[in-house]
């Protein structure tokens, strides 16, 4: 069976000319793991903390973590474990792995 998870990247902001970019959709088997990647611009990674959040289909956004401006990650105590959030400032790129699907 495939399982497909909408993953939503949030970032909440007040500034204007900002995008967000995200990697292109892929299929996965359970018990496989995936990275999605996210590129920034218009703003510097560093000044702020990044955010995941996911949907699921038919249910609500559940926040999945985030990484700080340095590189100290908090998750969902629900979802320890499941997730790794790691960013490169340098190239504008913010990343999630999902560990097993």
């Amino acid at each position: 069976m495939i399982l497909a998870h909408c993953i939503l990247f949030v970032l909440i902001s007040y500034s204007y000319g900002q995008s967000l970019t995200s990697s292109a959709s892929v299929v996965k088997r359970p018990g496989e793991s995936v990275t999605l990647s996210c590129t920034v611009s218009g703003f510097s990674m560093g000044s702020y903390y990044m955010s995941w959040i996911r949907q699921k289909p038919g249910r609500g956004l559940e926040w999945i973590g985030y990484i700080d401006t340095g590189t100290s990650t908090t998750f969902a105590q629900s979802l320890q474990g499941q997730f790794s959030i790691t960013k490169d400032t340098n190239k504008n790129m913010l990343y999630l792995e999902v560990k097993s699907l």
